[in-house]
């Protein structure tokens, strides 16, 4: 199971009230329900190995040079010192919540589960390159974020960029090469197994199962690359949230139906600049004039499959603490004991 970590506490933050507080007046509720998810996600779907995947950098500058309104919006109007999460410029984060990012992953590293991230990079990078690579245990990414639906394929029909085999875990600090983390610890024989997104977008209680098919049913997509075609469909579509403007005149619906009939984005292309063209004038006409767009954004949409991920150990799902002392002790200091005896009996019923 791979996490997008930062979905998760933004996620916590604005939905758990901040109301408990420690000695010292230190918000936790992100926190807290953070722990509370993630023991959550540990006790239904029961995985054998876990990786909190982190964004080392939140808006690559390779992807603003390529697309300059790539996450503008969320540019801090104030610099702040930018931190592990926040990359070389500031996102905006509320005052409360980058504190508590630390105490996270604190408690992930006393607790012993896996943190994973790639300099340059965001989680979805780190995520799409630990399914892609993995060739052991099906996979569950876990988000909010919809982008990550390109990441699904179907057992035995692989994924571009994929690696070397079987990486059980990997080392403290090291370059990881073919480690992803598996539903319930199964391994798949004869192919690369699946990659299934739980869509966590309007919270856990409504989480969504995507595999290709689901992907492919639900936005209209060849259901043979419907991962791909994802992507192609957002590109197309465009992306408020990701400052992706996509093509004039080219919505959700119209997105779709030109995937369906014509099978992927360049396909669409060669018909747009076609003489005479078969696509409606309008549509032909908006197509090949975003032809910078869409050469340029592609980058910017397609999640990368080669990033050199770094485990901060072994992504096994422990069944019991690293550091037990530790985690007493930050446990007080937070006012988390019941977060995190919910987390630990997860992770004992999990490894039963």
């Amino acid at each position: 199971m791979l996490l997008d970590s930062a979905g998760l506490w933004f996620r916590a933050f604005y939905a758990i009230p901040d109301r408990v507080r420690t000695d010292d007046g230190r918000s936790i509720n992100a926190v807290r329900g953070f722990l509370d998810m993630t023991a959550q996600l540990i006790s239904a779907h029961r995985p054998g190995r876990l990786v909190a995947c982190l964004d080392l950098d939140w808006r690559p500058a390779f992807r603003v040079e390529l697309l300059p309104s790539y996450k503008t919006h969320r540019v801090a109007q104030e610099a702040v010192a930018p931190g592990p999460q926040t990359g070389a410029v500031p996102e905006e984060v509320p005052d409360t919540l980058g504190p508590q990012v630390d105490m996270i992953l604190e408690v992930l590293d006393a607790v012993g589960i896996a943190t994973g991230g790639a300099e340059g990079l965001e989680a979805d990078d780190v995520l799409g390159t630990l399914a892609a690579r993995e060739q052991v245990d099906p996979v569950i990414v876990v988000s909010g974020d919809r982008d990550l639906l390109q990441v699904a394929t179907g057992a035995g029909s692989g994924a571009s960029g994929s690696g070397v085999a079987g990486a059980g875990s990997g080392a403290s600090g090291s370059s990881v090469t073919g480690a992803g983390s598996g539903a319930s610890g199964s391994s798949v024989a004869g192919g690369v197994p699946e990659v299934r997104c739980l869509y966590i977008g309007r919270g856990l209680a409504k989480a969504e199962m995507f595999g290709p098919a689901e992907v492919a049913e639900r936005y209209g997509l060849p259901p043979e690359r419907a991962g791909r075609a994802y992507a192609e469909l957002a590109l197309l579509r465009g992306d408020p949230s990701d400052g992706l403007p996509g093509v004039p005149g080219i919505g959700e619906k119209t997105a779709s139906k030109l995937l369906l009939q014509y099978g992927s984005l360049a396909a669409i292309r060669e018909a747009a600049a076609a003489s005479p063209s078969p696509l409606a004038a309008r549509a032909a006409a908006s197509i090949a004039a975003s032809a910078d767009y869409l050469d340029a954004a592609w980058d910017v949409v397609w999640v990368r499959r080669d990033a050199d991920v770094r485990l901060s150990g072994p992504d096994a799902l422990p069944t019991e603490p690293r550091h037990p002392e530790r985690l007493a002790a930050l446990a007080a200091e937070l006012r988390i004991t019941a977060q995190v005896e919910r987390l630990l009996a997860a992770l004992d019923a999990a490894g039963e």
